[in-house]
């Protein structure tokens, strides 16, 4: 076997001012990271690379991406600070070459197990920006020799632009979601300030001082709930939202979300059903409580978007490597033309306002969680007939 020849540092740095371009143009955050971590391994010559961001807020180290790492539910896997060469790091804001993990107590060797890459060696350095320590960069294992400081140097320089790039990036999507969530702030306001300036007319009545009050306060409920949709959203694209995995029972999940639901559907002449076929599988693994979010989320569009004695049916079941949840109401549908942007931020049905109130995030939220467990959600629907949202994720 003819080993490939190893690239010299000039050509190593021809690479780096290369890979510094791509990464400033880069908008998105999922994709930015994993160039980060293939840009890694191939400039030190490494077997893997990973990215581990820190939150301040909690003391705490999350996986986000790496090049060994295909499962995507491991995205978030949480590091300990201060028991982690990557939390030694951060700690520290230094660079730090571990010839030999095995006999280095820093070393976090819950790693290897999910990984499933037997650690050796690891070069690792800070991602700081103006002051503010973001993360950590790692390579691991390297294909040759030893990590040196050749190595280090074009893995600090990378971890300096990488550190620009995903805060770049992050306040590009929070930019672009806080112009859309102000615009989307007006009506609501524009709501309350007509009801309030109606409500100091002296000639107006009882009757109609009551509608106001009532105006306000429903209103003032929108407000609150596009606030924590916006939140919700915000974390989720920023990748500050850590997805926390454990063993799932699915027949306890859809019987909890129909229990949840059940008063709704009641209250406006709806019947909703949960089917469970025997062959059901009894666990999978995710965040049990944002799965159950996004379940709820569409089981209360269900009930806003049908007709007093419809009916809604939540099912679970197994096919091949994959859980099925499927919500399929018989309500008022969707016209095909807007199936395309159902899940796109503040995007609504037109007229959909005189059927429910709503804010336009829903389903968005509902996309990002199912995505982030390598799950996917697709929808069908005809109008005057009823929709059907389909959710796919992994069993395993």
């Amino acid at each position: 076997m003819i080993e490939t020849p190893k690239p010299s540092l000039l050509e190593r740095y021809q690479r780096l001012i290369e890979i510094s371009r791509d990464l400033a143009s880069t908008l998105d955050l999922d994709t930015l990271l994993y160039r980060i971590v293939k840009a890694a391994a191939d400039l030190s010559l490494a077997e893997a690379s990973s990215i581990l961001l820190y939150d301040s807020v909690n003391n705490e180290l999350h996986f986000q991406a790496a090049t060994n790492l295909d499962d995507p539910t491991l995205r978030g896997l949480a590091v300990p600070v201060d028991r982690s060469v990557a939390g030694w790091i951060v700690t520290n804001r230094e660079a730090l070459i571990i010839s030999d993990v095995n006999s280095d107590g820093r070393h976090f060797g819950h790693i290897n197990k999910v990984s499933n890459l037997a650690t050796q060696s690891i070069l690792g350095v800070p991602l700081i920006n103006k002051d503010k320590v973001i993360g950590a960069l790692e390579a691991i294992n390297k294909h040759q020799g030893k990590f040196d400081t050749d190595d280090q140097e074009l893995l600090m320089i990378l971890g300096t632009q990488a550190a620009i790039a995903i805060e770049n990036t992050r306040l590009f999507q929070q930019s672009d979601l806080i112009s859309e969530f102000v615009h989307e702030l007006r009506t609501p306001l524009a709501s309350i300030n007509t009801a309030a300036h109606l409500l100091s007319n002296p000639k107006m009545n009882e009757s109609a001082k009551e509608q106001m009050i009532a105006a306000i306060q429903t209103e003032t409920t929108r407000l609150s709930t596009l606030a924590t949709s916006f939140l919700d959203i915000a974390r989720l694209e920023s990748g500050r939202a850590q997805l926390h995995i454990e063993k799932c029972d699915l027949v306890t999940l859809l019987n909890e979300c129909s229990s949840l639901m059940q008063a709704q559907a009641q209250g406006s002449g709806i019947q909703l059903e949960v089917i469970l076929p025997p062959e059901t599988p009894s666990t999978f693994q995710g965040d049990c409580d944002k799965i159950k979010q996004a379940i709820l989320n569409l089981l209360s569009n269900a009930i806003k978007y049908n007709r007093p004695g419809g009916k809604i049916s939540l099912t679970g079941k197994n096919h091949q490597n994959d859980v099925i949840v499927t919500v399929k109401d018989n309500g008022i549908g969707i016209p095909a033309e807007h199936l395309p942007r159902l899940f796109t931020k503040f995007y609504r049905v037109p007229g959909a306002d005189q059927q429910a109130q709503g804010t336009g995030l829903g389903l968005t939220i509902v996309k990002r969680i199912i995505e982030g467990h390598g799950g996917k959600i697709s929808v069908e629907s005809v109008e005057n007939q009823g929709t059907t949202f389909t959710i796919r994720l992994p069993s395993s």
